[in-house]
């Protein structure tokens, strides 16, 4: 059996690259705009503050509001961490009970635009938002507009894999490194928010080597005895012994997707072919998915197929090239891009 030897670069789905292009060059090249799901009650005891940044970080931004009214930090909260080398527009809960909202004047600095403030009844929480939104401007590309559209037709028909993106493991995957010799004992890591990134790094390495493996034989979309189903737009999931009988009818439909494993305490919740497949891959890693079952982790699932939605090419210039396309939270532009084109 052929195995995927880099999970943190693992196997395209639709070929080679297209060729380079300059990404990300300037902060206006890569925007990022959350999208809740739900429209804020207006009223309550939480302030929501939707915020445009650039060139700051989402934890320093919500650092700087709470310094600007004088609150603990822990009582401004966000649905997840946006890109820093770009212009991002994401909404902050800041919690005021019986107090006055803020104005924009009261919150102005440096790379930070407010755009709104409105109230809500409930605080934002991590993963509490629907998705985002992007707009990405490719700069000297090195391919045609017939190709660009043929291979976004190829990537809105069939999807794309749901990789975690290289960000995740650090420069050179070195994040996964750190992990593998904390998890065998060698090296001693004290800092909570480390440890969680290491951990984190692990856990979407074998993610990306059981997806990577099913792309290397051509059944990453295509049901196997004992798959897992799951749902892009919940948790909820599908386990052998429930089937419908129509499972792969709605696999083709998109209505209904496979998953691989997120590591952790306990069986596979796989079964037959799945689950032999995916214990070949993650018995390569015996001291990442040991580490992971004793943190204590769940066995969870990931959605492996990515679909963008509300796609649009525009050429600003014969080689200038912006996409916009919608994605579900937790996932990659990044995994998107590199079915089209290659970038330092």
């Amino acid at each position: 059996m052929r195995y995927c030897m880099n999970p943190i670069k693992p196997p395209r789905l639709h070929g080679e690259s297209l060729g380079a292009v300059r990404f990300k060059s300037r902060p206006e090249d890569f925007q990022v705009e959350e999208r809740l799901g739900f429209e804020p009650s207006g009223d309550g005891e939480h302030c929501l503050v939707w915020v445009e940044k650039s060139e700051r970080n989402t934890n320093d931004v919500a650092t700087l509001i709470a310094k600007k009214l004088g609150l603990r930090k822990r009582l401004v909260s966000h649905c997840g961490m946006k890109d820093n080398h770009a212009i991002t527009r994401q909404w902050f809960s800041i919690h005021l009970p019986g107090q006055p909202s803020p104005t924009q004047d009261d919150l102005a600095d440096d790379g930070i635009r407010i755009l709104n403030v409105t109230r809500n009844l409930r605080k934002l929480h991590r993963g509490s938002h629907d998705g985002n939104r992007f707009l990405i401007r490719l700069r000297e590309c090195e391919f045609s507009e017939s190709e660009a559209a043929a291979r976004w037709q190829q990537i809105s028909d069939r999807g794309v894999p749901n990789y975690f993106g290289p960000q995740r493991f650090g420069r050179d995957g070195g994040n996964v490194d750190q992990a593998r010799r904390f998890m065998s004992g060698e090296l001693d890591v004290r800092d909570r928010p480390l440890r969680g990134i290491l951990i984190s790094a692990a856990r979407s390495f074998i993610f990306n080597a059981c997806v990577a493996q099913r792309v290397e034989q051509g059944n990453w979309d295509t049901p196997l005895d004992g798959e897992v189903f799951g749902f892009t737009n919940n948790r909820s999931l599908v386990i052998p012994g429930n089937y419908r009988g129509d499972e792969a009818e709605r696999v083709r439909q998109k209505q209904l997707e496979l998953t691989s494993p997120l590591w952790g305490q306990g069986d596979l919740l796989s079964r037959d072919q799945v689950k032999r497949l995916e214990q070949s891959v993650v018995e390569r890693h015996p001291e990442i998915i040991e580490g992971l079952a004793s943190f204590n982790l769940q066995q969870e699932r990931r959605v492996m197929r990515l679909c963008p939605e509300a796609s649009r090419l525009e050429w600003e210039d014969s080689r200038t090239l912006v996409l916009r396309f919608d994605l579900p939270k937790g996932t990659y532009a990044t995994s998107v891009l590199r079915e089209l084109a290659d970038w330092n």
